[in-house]
């Protein structure tokens, strides 16, 4: 744990995953570790060596239980958020002030039946598919402004496949 103020400290290198079924619609976990109800689309942090991409399909093995997808788009830029005043110090052992995301929009190759939250590093209680206009309202706060960026960037893959 540190003391460092917000300015001193680092974003931490993430990854993001907008993942699509064949129609259109999005993934959305409820995270298990929440007191309160926080859904959020898959994501994790990059191992020292890995590849954003690499990073990108492992964490959706860890947190879905599958990496049975297509990258459709990698967006462009790094998008950052940044944790608010009553978790900075405590999240990630207080070494960062938020994190920094590379986003990728995936497709989901196989049925439904292929995601499994039951993981040795379950991060999810529930799961389901919405429509991109739902997503905003699903998710905390702190990550609106970066999610928004997100759905401007891979908006229109939010159709069905084919």
């Amino acid at each position: 744990m540190t003391n460092k103020p917000r300015s001193e400290l680092p974003y931490r290198p993430c990854v993001g995953m907008m993942m699509f079924n064949g129609r259109g619609e999005i993934f959305v976990g409820k995270r298990i570790d929440q007191s309160i109800e926080a859904w959020q689309m898959p994501q994790g942090g990059i191992d020292e060596g890995e590849t954003p991409r690499g990073a990108a399909l492992r964490e959706l093995k860890e947190e879905v239980g599958t990496d049975h997808v297509e990258i459709l788009r990698e967006h462009p830029g790094w998008l950052p958020y940044e944790l608010p005043d009553h978790l900075l110090g405590i999240a990630w052992e207080g070494r960062y002030r938020g994190q920094r995301l590379k986003w990728f929009a995936v497709r989901l190759l196989g049925p439904d039946s292929e995601i499994n939250l039951k993981t040795p590093h379950q991060e999810f209680s529930d799961w389901k598919w919405v429509g991109i206009d739902e997503v905003l309202q699903l998710v905390v706060p702190f990550k609106r402004e970066t999610y928004a960026l997100v759905i401007e960037a891979f908006h229109d893959l939010a159709k069905p496949a084919g």
